[in-house]
């Protein structure tokens, strides 16, 4: 559809790509590429404003060196052979004295170094900086907008009334005060600024769910002028668990004739842009919408049943975002072939949730982003600076009313600021990589805090500082890359792939159709599984020995469904991670690799579920207080009434507030592997067939002292696994889990769901057959290690009251677990799945607390539990001095 439709139906629109996210620039060689792709798909902008590019905001007074001079005027003559305009952006405005005629002469001065590149368009930016005037500032002009305006306009008139844009610092409703028709600020800008100078608007929001034919014209009868909208959609610099793939929508193309322009300010990943801009430049093509089809369920009407043939069949000039997706994906698969070397992870910035009241609401599990497991988000009334790039932002968020009621679920104001910088990247000196160095704080007179950027360390996989990029290694050099024994693959992606991973990672306010079917599945298997409870199904073969309830069978088809449409993500997955172009992979596995890892989780909990080891009673325990499925959430996620950083963690983050764990959203902050790897390790339930290997795991990594190895070497090479974790697998089977690397088991996760009543069994049913293995000896006998003695004994003379902690810790933590795995490498999120499974299966039999007895000069183990959320728990008085309880509540 693009290749056939080539020209505008308004030759002056202006239509592309502004690059204008914080996080690490995109490179020369991507932007050359993306200069192809904007010609092929004819759309003629694009505006350079890394918000990262140190000679951009941060040092904007700074000329380029000669190399850096070189690689511009190379960047715009590469735009221009592809009839291109590039429009160089600079962000003068944190620091910046505007009565200052010093200031004004280095402003000139740099940006006619850039003209003398060549370049022929430009643009001011004052997005994201305070709205107050310094006092030199204050003597001379009337107001900030008068300030901004001032400058602007000596600018334009300087450099020949070029192509101009400027971005304005009220640049959505949501932030014009009072309003967009009284705003002081706006109304200066359209009633003093040159005319011929175009003005930017990111629409009702800084990220606008849908642009109203209203509230354009509101702004254009403000500004005098129709706005060019700088458009949010795709953006992903708010968010390190989210990237947006899904098509252009919630835009009539009815708004072309009325808007000046619309510029995309896509995700920070370059590869993961292609469906953003392709979608964009066939809708700036098209005339009207589908018939019937508003931008409130565009996206929803034909998907949710499965049949597009509808908009297949629809006019060219007629715009409907499913067939768009699908036309972009069938050109963005030879984009996954091409052989391609990366060069190095994409960093995103990581905004922090800052407190300014003291008025606290917490939210249980809100944010599984964050490193907590309950967040507190306070109300504020602050007016402090909001980035056009998404960041530094303060929304007020009020209650959304449900059929009529108002909802708790979010009642907040949640202010979200950037730390400053802790490098200085440039993306100007090499073609290929962006170059980054530790920052030198007396370089220049440093950003204002409430606005500065940052590439900080985030929980995707990032690492802390910013590195010179090296490249990755071929298909043929990737590590770990193994075939599952179990399953055969096609290596080349296909559609149907694409359409998945797009579903997957679709839009900040929706959830792509096949998104929402995992969510469905799986809180309907959950929601539904006392049915397939052993107690229930002992009630029903009572009641009719010879057929099955419907019901039941309808679970278990169901549960059958929900693993396939987890083998259909382990088929992406598997695909991506061969594809030939690296850089494309680097950009989107973290991804892929971070929806999979918790899709596994689900359907692991589906199969154990499946086993009916839980009381009929189930659901009073798994619901979850905040989840996709919650009065009033899923309709303030879609409504569009909150900013979308309100919701942080997209899909993934639903995906896990499902899993009945409700203060475990700290297990679920892991890295992906630093390497691109198609491992895969999964949990399942224990099965009697691998108690070798859960034994032979406990040798491996239990003996750690000096008392342990000679164990180890003595003839009683089972007793230490019958110590730890031959109980467990005895008596309490069905709370014990494995995770296998290619069918390998390689780690273990027990537990008992009572510790006092699984301590009596063992009494009863465990340690007369240890003490007849292992008779009491001579304590003096030199055949047998003393610690070896030490855990006979134990068998023989086992004391319940010696193994509890008090009754006050136990109420809060009646189970207890052992856990062991092998040295994984390249994957640190093994341990807290394997956890997270088990206390799931816990909490689905009504126990919310566990404790682990470790042996107090382990510290190694001690360390590691207090990592995954544990903490010491008082102890009762007859314990034993050398043993220390941790636990902890889900």
């Amino acid at each position: 559809m693009a290749d056939n439709c080539c020209v505008s139906q308004n030759d002056n629109f202006i239509c592309g790509v502004v690059e204008g996210f914080y996080g690490r620039p995109w490179t020369t060689e991507q932007r050359k590429d993306l200069f192809q792709k904007l010609k092929k798909w004819g759309v003629g902008c694009y505006v350079y404003a890394p918000k990262d590019d140190y000679k951009h905001r941060a040092y904007w007074r700074d000329l380029y060196t000669v190399e850096e001079a070189e690689q511009l005027g190379g960047l715009i003559s590469a735009a221009r052979d592809c009839g291109v305009t590039l429009y160089y952006a600079l962000s003068p405005g944190l620091d910046m004295t505007y009565s200052s005629q010093k200031e004004i002469a280095t402003l000139k001065r740099k940006l006619d170094q850039v003209a003398q590149c060549g370049c022929k368009a430009f643009a001011l930016l004052f997005d994201d900086i305070e709205p107050d005037m310094s006092p030199a500032d204050k003597e001379v002009f009337q107001s900030f907008a008068h300030a901004q305006v001032s400058i602007t306009n000596e600018i334009f008139q300087h450099l020949g009334q070029p192509k101009f844009l400027v971005c304005p610092t009220q640049y959505c409703s949501a932030r014009a005060v009072p309003n967009v028709q009284n705003s002081d600020y706006l109304n200066t800008l359209g009633s003093k600024l040159a005319p011929q100078i175009d003005i930017m608007w990111t629409g009702q929001k800084v990220i606008s769910r849908s642009l109203t034919t209203e509230s354009i014209r509101e702004i254009t009868e403000v500004l005098r002028r129709p706005p060019v909208i700088w458009d949010n959609l795709h953006a992903n610099d708010y968010d390190q668990k989210r990237v947006f793939l899904g098509p252009y929508q919630g835009r009539s193309p009815d708004l072309i004739s009325q808007l000046r322009g619309v510029l995309t300010n896509p995700n920070c990943e370059y590869g993961a842009n292609f469906v953003a801009i392709h979608t964009l430049a066939q809708w700036s093509k098209c005339t009207s919408d589908p018939p019937s089809i508003t931008h409130d369920n565009e996206s929803m009407k034909l998907e949710t049943e499965s049949d597009e043939e509808g908009i297949i069949d629809l006019p060219e000039n007629i715009y409907h975002s499913r067939r768009a997706l699908r036309i972009a994906i069938k050109e963005w698969i030879p984009e996954f072939r091409r052989q391609k070397q990366a060069h190095g992870p994409i960093i995103k910035p990581q905004p922090t949730i800052s407190i300014m009241s003291p008025v606290a609401i917490p939210l249980a599990s809100f944010n599984t982003c964050m490193a907590t497991s309950t967040t507190t988000i306070t109300t504020s009334t602050s007016t402090a600076p909001l980035s056009l790039s998404t960041t530094n932002n303060v929304e007020s968020i009020s209650s959304t009313a449900v059929n009529g009621s108002p909802t708790n679920v979010l009642q907040t104001a949640v202010a979200v600021t950037m730390n400053p910088p802790l490098v200085i990247m440039n993306s100007l000196v090499s073609e290929s990589k962006v170059i980054s160095e530790p920052m030198d704080c007396n370089m220049s007179p440093a950003p204002s805090p409430q606005s500065s950027d940052t590439a900080m360390n985030t929980d995707n996989g990032s690492s802390g500082s910013m590195q010179v990029e090296t490249p990755s290694p071929s298909v043929d050099m990737l590590v770990d890359v193994i075939q599952d024994p179990k399953h055969s693959y096609e290596r080349d992606l296909t559609e149907e792939d694409l359409l998945l991973m797009c579903d997957l990672f679709y839009l900040p306010f929706e959830h792509g159709p096949q998104s929402v079917q995992y969510l469905t599945e799986f809180n309907w298997l959950k929601s539904n599984a006392y049915l397939v409870s052993n107690e229930n199904l002992r009630k029903s073969k009572k009641k009719d020995s010879t057929n099955s309830k419907p019901e039941i069978e309808e679970w278990y088809e169901r549960a059958k469904r929900m693993d396939e449409l987890t083998e259909q993500v382990n088929e992406l997955f598997q695909r991506l991670t061969f594809s030939a172009n690296r850089e494309l992979v680097h950009d989107l596995y973290p991804y892929v690799w971070d929806v999979r890892c918790v899709i596994s989780l689900l359907n692991f909990y589906v199969k154990w579920l499946s086993e009916g080891h839980f009381p009929q009673s189930i659901t009073n325990y798994t619901l979850g207080s905040y989840t996709w499925f919650s009065k009033g959430w899923k309709e303030s996620f879609m409504s569009g009434d909150q900013e979308p950083w309100v919701f942080r963690g997209g899909l993934v983050a639903d995906l896990q507030r499902l899993m009945p764990v409700d203060a475990g959203s700290d297990l679920f902050i892991y890295k992906p592997p630093d390497t691109p790897t198609n491992k895969m390790y999964n949990v399942r339930p224990y099965t009697f067939e691998d108690e070798s290997a859960v034994y032979n795991i406990c040798r491996c990594t239990c003996y750690t002292t000096v008392d342990d190895i000679s164990i180890n070497k003595s003839d009683l090479p089972d007793l230490i696994p019958d110590r730890l974790v031959g109980s467990y697998l005895t008596l309490s089977p069905e709370l014990c889990f494995v995770v296998e690397d290619n069918g390998t088991v390689i780690g273990y996760a027990l537990a008992a769901l009572n510790a006092k009543e699984f301590y009596q069994k063992l009494q009863v049913s465990w340690f007369p057959e240890m003490c007849s293995k292992y008779p009491l000896l001579n304590n003096s006998s030199e055949e047998i290690p003393s610690a070896s003695q030490e855990i006979i004994n134990w068998f023989h003379s086992f004391d319940i009251n010696q193994e509890l902690p008090d009754s006050n810790a136990l109420s809060q933590h009646q189970s207890v677990m052992t856990y062991a795995t092998l040295p994984v490498n390249n994957d640190s999120s093994v341990s807290k799945r394997l956890i997270i499974c088990l206390l799931a299966a816990l909490r689905a039999n009504g126990s919310f607390g566990v404790h682990v007895p470790l042996r107090t000069k382990d510290q190694q183990t001690l360390e590691f539990y207090t990592k995954m959320g544990f903490m010491e728990i008082s102890q009762g008085s007859n314990l034993n001095p050398g043993f220390t309880y941790l636990g902890r509540v889900f």
